[in-house]
């Protein structure tokens, strides 16, 4: 089993404060939030009441919970890092490798390397039911394995995960009781890579499309007023894209940010506008919102969300406990007591 760091908790004591957690998706830049999530359960204050994940935010949230269910926060610390070892083990054979060039000068995408461009192109041509017609993933056997499904279902943190409904664009959430590896891989499927997931009698693709993460059942079902969102996606970048590849990658980041953005938004305006009193108005009055920063994934390109290599997702373990350190240093004092994401300028202008 995979050790994690063990450095030592944050040095301010005080009472437990109850936290939900809003994981975004990004293949195997899902690596940095695994890191942040390692350090934010070294903090035995902080009590995770719930976790809404999409594509690989989903996978964590997952393996956390069960995890979680089976040995508390070091039993989630050991899971995940196990979850992560494993999917480094089935990708050492993966045709997306970095070339020889990309490795010599310690540049983690594979833009340059000519296997990568030519499946890419490929997968433009053709689709994934012309490529792999038997439908598989290699993440199957692996979340088989390292998630007990049946324990899941009464893990004491409740689980959201987002896919999306192919017929009808619209998001379907899975719950505790209702999740399946099938689930999971449904919330991260990308329907140019993988055959959409039959969940019955409906077929779900990747849910950044419409949830990215979902974070209105945390308000609504859950008793915590505080939501830490763990983002992945840039919402801002400099300057304007101009290689086809740069341009694909701010497309891809706009669009899986959109469905948040525009959900802080609604909330955002809810707060404004909804009568407090004592029902649902009441719970949108006292949401606190908070974000982890994520600086690293600005020099990041698309490609590299597909390189599971072992010293890659160490490194961006690495940066989501420096990032989540920052965030107790900066804000931990304010959780439990006020945002420290301003959520209401997302309403300015409109």
């Amino acid at each position: 089993m995979e050790t994690a760091p063990s450095d030592p908790p944050a040095s301010f004591d005080r009472e437990t404060v109850l936290v939900d957690l809003a994981l975004q998706g990004g293949g195997s830049h899902g690596a940095f939030t695994w890191g942040v999530l390692d350090r934010l359960l070294q903090e035995a204050w902080l009590k995770i009441e719930g976790v809404s994940g999409t594509s690989a935010g989903a996978m964590n949230a997952a393996v956390l919970a069960d995890g979680y269910a089976d040995g508390g926060a070091e039993g989630a610390r050991a899971a995940l890092a196990t979850y992560w070892r494993h999917v480094s083990d089935a990708a050492r054979f993966s045709p997306f490798q970095r070339s020889p060039m990309d490795r010599m000068l310690g540049r983690w995408t594979m833009d340059n390397s000519p296997l990568f461009f030519m499946l890419d192109t490929m997968s433009r041509l053709y689709s994934p039911y012309d490529l792999n017609p038997g439908g598989s993933n290699v993440l199957l056997p692996i979340l088989e394995k390292e998630i007990d499904f049946e324990r899941l279902r009464n893990s004491p943190i409740k689980l959201f995960i987002t896919a999306t409904n192919v017929r009808t664009g619209r998001p379907r959430v899975f719950r505790n009781a209702d999740i399946t590896p099938s689930v999971l891989l449904a919330s991260a499927c990308l329907p140019t890579m993988f055959q959409a997931v039959e969940i019955d009698g409906e077929s779900y693709w990747d849910g950044g499309y419409s949830g990215n993460p979902t974070l209105t059942p945390l308000v609504n079902e859950l008793v915590s007023d505080d939501t830490i969102i763990i983002p992945i996606n840039p919402v801002e970048r400099p300057g304007t894209p101009t290689s086809a590849s740069e341009i694909l990658n701010r497309l891809n980041e706009v669009s899986f940010n959109a469905v948040l953005i525009k959900e802080l938004r609604m909330m955002a305006l809810l707060r404004r506008t909804a009568d407090p009193g004592n029902g649902e108005g009441a719970q949108w009055a006292k949401m606190r919102v908070h974000l982890v920063r994520n600086t690293v994934m600005d020099k990041l390109g698309y490609s590299s969300k597909l390189n599971a290599e072992w010293d890659f997702l160490i490194m961006l373990r690495e940066e989501g406990r420096k990032a989540a350190e920052e965030f107790l240093s900066e804000h931990g004092e304010s959780i439990g007591k006020r945002s420290t994401l301003d959520i209401d300028r997302l309403v300015e202008g409109m």
